[in-house]
């Protein structure tokens, strides 16, 4: 049993709902992705034009959490912070890179702020290729050869990279927290996060008791 003596609000249930969602009609994606392209997947799901249709209407909805999010303030302010770098950031990166223990981060790190990019950069790209193909109208055929080919390339490289964010958060239990309740204790925050002002900008609750196993 571990006892929380302070808890610091990091994501609030806006936050997490975007994540939340968006991670899910990814998942939806890449499901239905590889039931198109693997044969032994295509066999055994069958059905391929259903497949394909929540495969498309997932694909256009990867957006819509976001937008929908960008209501709350606490996510714009988050956005804000994750579409910019500090000199922090490639403090971060040396750091990185030199294998060394301190590495300065504010309420993200330089790694979440790339990928956070890269998320949303790959997003609309496999959205506009995608686009491409499902419309035959929008473009002359080797316009949609191409798109078909970034398309699927790209997909396959998004796969590999959340493989790789799952299994960093796999091993950082603290993010896990905050990510389903949005509190993390106060001592990882300051430990991970040294520069993120959660004494100024964050709400607090101090006292708070949590059984963790």
């Amino acid at each position: 049993m571990h006892r929380r003596a302070e808890l610091v609000l990091r994501f609030t249930r806006a936050e997490r709902w975007v994540h939340r969602t968006t991670a899910a009609l990814m998942g939806v994606c890449l499901a239905t992705a590889a039931c198109l392209y693997l044969g032994p997947l295509a066999v055994l799901v069958g059905n391929r034009p259903l497949v394909v249709t929540v495969h498309v209407w997932c694909g256009l909805a990867l957006p819509v959490p976001l937008l929908l999010g960008l209501a709350s303030r606490a996510l714009r302010a988050d956005f804000s912070r994750l579409s910019r770098f500090t000199p922090a950031d490639r403090q971060w990166l040396r750091a990185l890179r030199a294998r060394a223990g301190h590495r300065p981060a504010g309420k993200f790190n330089a790694g979440q702020k790339l990928y956070a990019q890269w998320t949303l950069g790959s997003m609309l790209v496999i959205i506009g290729t995608g686009l491409l193909m499902w419309l035959t109208h929008l473009a002359p055929p080797t316009w949609r050869t191409g798109a078909t080919f970034v398309h699927d390339w790209l997909a396959a490289a998004i796969a590999v990279v959340i493989a790789g964010h799952v299994r960093m958060a796999l091993r950082d239990r603290e993010s896990r927290l905050g990510m389903r309740t949005g509190l993390v204790d106060r001592t990882w925050a300051e430990r991970e996060h040294p520069h993120w002002r959660t004494g100024r900008r964050e709400p607090v609750r101090t006292g708070a008791d949590e059984a963790v196993e």
